[in-house]
């Protein structure tokens, strides 16, 4: 075969190789190049398979025993705990700290409860009984003495800001009942205005100002 016949030959072959690529192409039979220093780009095609919903998140089972339990009762007036109820109002057991055995000035023992709260907060009768003594003094301030049916105790509340209208001696209460508001007269810290409760266990000659001091916290804690 002669030389042009060859370079006849060469030139065909090749223009059929180059229309065999470009049809694949076309076809999408022929990779595309892949750019090895370009950053990887997540795909945005849509998966064919068909899509499915998420399932929501188990509940905890924690928030959810918090969710149902109950919410305490805050209610002072229904709080009845011992034999007696916490006498200032929207207090509850929860929030009492025993103070009964803390130090005072000239190495007194404080025998007493002392309850925080907001001056004005009422103050309310413990239980049953009669308003025996209204008093004022320099250490307790405006007080009420209070005696249970019986005699033998007397109730004891301190600091008040002032009396209910109307308290009177000798006056008949029911528990429950206001008879003063939360203050700070006295030689109460005026920033820290509270009741001051004590019980006092009277002798015979049942004498309002002179008794034995009970502690008051277990009789309101101890159900």
């Amino acid at each position: 075969m002669g030389k042009a016949a060859l370079m006849f030959l060469a030139i065909v072959l090749l223009g059929a190789n180059a229309a065999l690529f470009h049809y694949g192409r076309e076809r999408g039979n022929v990779p595309a190049v892949v750019d090895a220093t370009a950053s990887p780009v997540a795909s945005t095609t849509a998966s064919p398979s068909r899509a499915t919903t998420p399932a929501p998140p188990a509940a905890d089972p924690r928030t959810a025993a918090v969710a149902n339990t109950p919410l305490p009762d805050t209610d002072a007036n229904a709080a009845e705990v011992g034999a007696l109820t916490i006498p200032v109002q929207g207090v509850t057991a929860a929030q009492l700290h025993d103070t009964f055995s803390d130090a005072r000035a000239q190495g007194r023992v404080h025998e007493a409860l002392d309850i925080m709260a907001p001056r004005g907060t009422p103050v309310i009768a413990v239980a049953d009984g009669t308003i025996e003594k209204l008093f004022t003094s320099v250490p307790g301030g405006l007080t009420i003495y209070q005696f249970e049916p019986s005699g033998r105790y007397a109730y004891y509340y301190a600091h008040l800001d002032r009396y209910a209208d109307g308290l009177h001696e000798k006056q008949a209460i029911r528990r429950g009942e206001v008879i003063g508001y939360v203050g700070s007269t006295g030689n109460a810290d005026p920033a820290a205005p509270h009741l001051h409760f004590a019980i006092f266990e009277l002798g015979p000659e049942r004498q309002w100002w002179k008794g034995t001091a009970l502690n008051p916290y277990p009789v309101f804690t101890t159900r």
